[in-house]
């Protein structure tokens, strides 16, 4: 707990803030260790963490299997949802203005947890993913409920081109009248990131205006690839 305080301590802020505005994502290298990175994997196949397993194929939502955790979350789960997101809320309330939305968050994670339960939304949404040889996720948007956060994470478990091949992580962005922007990333082991869970703002010759954004995963060519995604808001079920 006190290693990741410590990391977002010594966060550049105003960069990071820079790189969210400008490109909708940025990456916090190097968040958690190789160790706390293999602890969640080995974890992967105990039963009493999680509260329901989704076998991705069965609701064509792509190849692969995740596990959704159960309350309470391991510490450093919620040390980085607790410590992250008071870093985004700022960030989150700036493009509500800029795009005339008339929503707000608070800048405690725990205010907005209790937005969420006070909506019936009660059950976590931090989740862990699995991915084989073919394994691939399709374009989608973690939303849950009516009450979501418009900024996730997810933490990186494994090396890329030494643990499995293919698998890069796939952000799109649709301007309105415009064709979709494919933006392809490939995260290291132990970094996190922080990218928007359905739109961004960005600034045109008339003022800002809002480009929609999905995300998922490309197809694997070898090995095994594991991912740790955090949402900050609960869900209905």
């Amino acid at each position: 707990m006190e290693n990741i305080q410590e990391k977002f301590t010594a966060l550049d802020l105003a960069a990071f803030n820079d790189e969210m505005n400008e490109k909708g994502y940025a990456i916090i290298p190097k968040l958690i260790t190789e160790r706390q990175c293999d602890e969640l994997i080995k974890n992967y196949d105990n039963p009493s963490g999680y509260r329901k397993t989704v076998v991705m194929e069965r609701y064509r939502f792509g190849l692969g299997e995740y596990k959704y955790f159960n309350y309470p979350l391991p510490d450093l789960i919620q040390g980085i949802r607790e410590n992250l997101y008071p870093k985004l809320a700022p960030i989150a309330n700036l493009w509500m203005k800029v795009l005339n939305i008339n929503s707000r968050f608070p800048t405690d994670f725990h205010e907005l947890q209790a937005l969420c339960h006070a909506n019936n939304q009660l059950k976590p949404t931090v989740l862990i993913l699995k991915y084989g040889k073919g394994g691939y996720n399709t374009l989608h948007q973690d939303l849950y409920g009516d009450i979501f956060f418009p900024m996730q994470t997810v933490l990186f478990l494994d090396n890329p081109d030494e643990d499995y091949t293919g698998g890069e992580f796939v952000l799109t962005q649709q301007t309105p009248r415009a064709q979709s922007k494919a933006i392809v990333l490939k995260p290291k082991k132990g970094d996190a990131l922080v990218f928007t869970t359905n739109f961004r703002p960005v600034k045109g010759s008339k003022g800002y205006y809002r480009v929609n954004m999905k995300h998922g995963v490309s197809e694997l060519h070898s090995g095994k690839r594991h991912t740790l995604g955090i949402i900050f808001h609960d869900a209905i079920s």
